[in-house]
């Protein structure tokens, strides 16, 4: 069995084992779990133009988003691994499910919503299928796509100070000089903070120590360290996040599909007209088009799978299946769903094939069944493995020439902005627009990739899309 896999999955041939690819796939598991439960409370609550809210009806109904959730991510993410053999994994979108609950529903049905986003899914699958996205991924110089990855690392990094409570946004912050500061009041308060303190600690003394499986070790550990501190000090469930570390009344739960097929595929044409639509189409493409593109490059660099041109192996397999995956979110009523930089997090542990994807989309399958064990882990036990990850991307900035200003000031912009804008799409598109800007002032048009030219236009819409909206609306 285990030759099998090897020769399917190319593991050997990488530089893996089995035992690493299942630490990896269970690591990217446990780091991007807490979707399952954060989908279903973005989408959980928003009511659509009717007043509905999804799955129906007035009351919400988290535990069947919930299950459509997991149902995705699961297939799909096993599809990435079976057909691609790539060590990424997919889930619903942050960031788009927001813009489709609180943009786009607002303004139609849900299941009009939802169509609209396998409409967008069907028009990168169409680009994919045209190879126009795999020739854009040719036309980017290649020092910035190493910016992005290392964009990408901060922006990871970023994203575990701030679930784990250690860095926070200020309230008040239009009154102050800072809009985040250090845990809730400038000061680490708290024993969830402690907890991912510990857990920070652990994971890289583990790491550098050079222990087998240190992420999966440090996540197992640090709940435990969790749970322990959670039965002896009285703390408010509020204080963890999402999830507390509390053992569950009921350990296997049964679940409810009642989202899935809930879409209107035209129906956004008639509530909001030809025009919206189509900017909605255009605002959801551009995000799932080069967030893809940062994360599915970053994955690659980390794990030494990237050829001389910058791009992965089985590319378009690559990109096929994530476009399948933004049609299949919007299908089961649950969001476009799309690749997931915390998959960064598996190949921190030594995931270098798609058996480590299969091994996490089983996993979420598994949680459809069994989402109370899944919700014992809070993310303070989770989110430490970002940070290390986001320090182990990072050291590929040397790889830019950062005499050169044609290159060095896109770079810049494309790291900064990822992390302060919370926004991969940003980042990428101020860096392109950068490029081609001062490309034009030194008159060297002639440098500048065709492509490049049309992606540049795109951002510029992309960057201007409401006052475009109001002009053409």
């Amino acid at each position: 069995m285990t030759s099998v896999l090897d020769r399917y999955f190319q593991i050997s041939q990488r530089g893996s084992t089995v035992g690493r690819e299942v630490r990896g796939g269970l690591v990217t598991f446990f780091t991007m779990a807490y979707i399952v439960v954060l989908n279903p409370l973005i989408l959980g609550f928003a009511t659509d133009i009717d007043g509905n809210l999804l799955g129906g009806g007035t009351e919400p109904n988290l535990a069947m988003i919930a299950a459509g959730t997991a149902l995705v991510a699961g297939v799909i993410t096993i599809l990435m691994g079976v057909v691609a053999n790539y060590p990424l994994a997919l889930a619903t979108g942050l960031g788009l499910n927001a813009f489709v609950a609180f943009a786009i529903a607002s303004q139609m049905t849900w299941a009009d919503a939802m169509g609209l986003v396998v409409i967008e899914g069907a028009v990168i699958l169409v680009l994919v299928l045209t190879g126009f996205r795999t020739a854009v991924f040719h036309a980017v110089p290649a020092q910035l796509k190493v910016a992005i990855s290392v964009g990408i690392g901060l922006f990871i990094a970023f994203i575990g100070f701030v679930d784990a409570g250690f860095v926070t946004r200020i309230p008040d912050a239009a009154n102050t000089t800072v809009p985040v500061q250090l845990g809730g009041s400038g000061q680490l308060a708290g024993w969830p903070v402690l907890v991912f303190a510990i857990g920070l600690v652990l994971v890289v003394a583990l790491w550098v120590r050079q222990v087998r499986g240190a992420i999966l070790l440090a996540i197992v550990a640090t709940t435990v360290v969790a749970i322990v501190i959670d039965k002896i000090v009285t703390i408010d469930p509020v204080a963890w996040g999402l999830t507390a570390p509390e053992f569950p009344s009921d350990w296997i739960s049964t679940p409810d599909f009642g989202t899935l097929g809930e879409f209107s595929l035209l129906g956004s044409f008639q509530s909001v007209g030809t025009v919206s639509t189509l900017l909605f189409v255009f605002t959801l493409l551009l995000a799932d088009f080069f967030d893809t593109m940062g994360t599915m490059t970053a994955i690659g660099a980390e794990a030494g799978l990237l050829d001389e041109d910058g791009l992965p192996p089985h590319t378009e397999r690559i990109l096929v299946v994530d476009s399948l995956a933004a049609i299949a979110g919007g299908a089961a009523g649950v969001s476009s769903n799309t690749s997931y930089i915390e998959s960064a997090s598996g190949v921190g542990e030594g995931a270098r094939t798609g058996l480590a994807s299969v091994v996490t989309g089983v996993l979420f399958l598994l949680t459809i069944f069994l989402a109370p064990i899944v919700a014992i882990i809070p993310s303070q036990a989770a989110v430490p493995a970002l940070v290390l990850v986001g320090f182990l991307m990072m050291q590929q900035v040397k790889e830019i020439d950062w005499d050169d200003v044609e290159i060095a000031l896109p770079a810049f912009l494309t790291i900064v902005l990822m992390p302060f804008t919370y926004s991969i799409t940003v980042g990428i598109g101020a860096g392109f627009l950068a490029f081609v800007i001062i490309k034009i002032v030194r008159g060297k048009v002639a440098a500048i990739h065709p492509l490049m030219w049309v992606v540049a236009g795109l951002f510029v819409v992309y960057f201007f899309l409401n006052p475009l909206t109001d002009l053409l609306t």
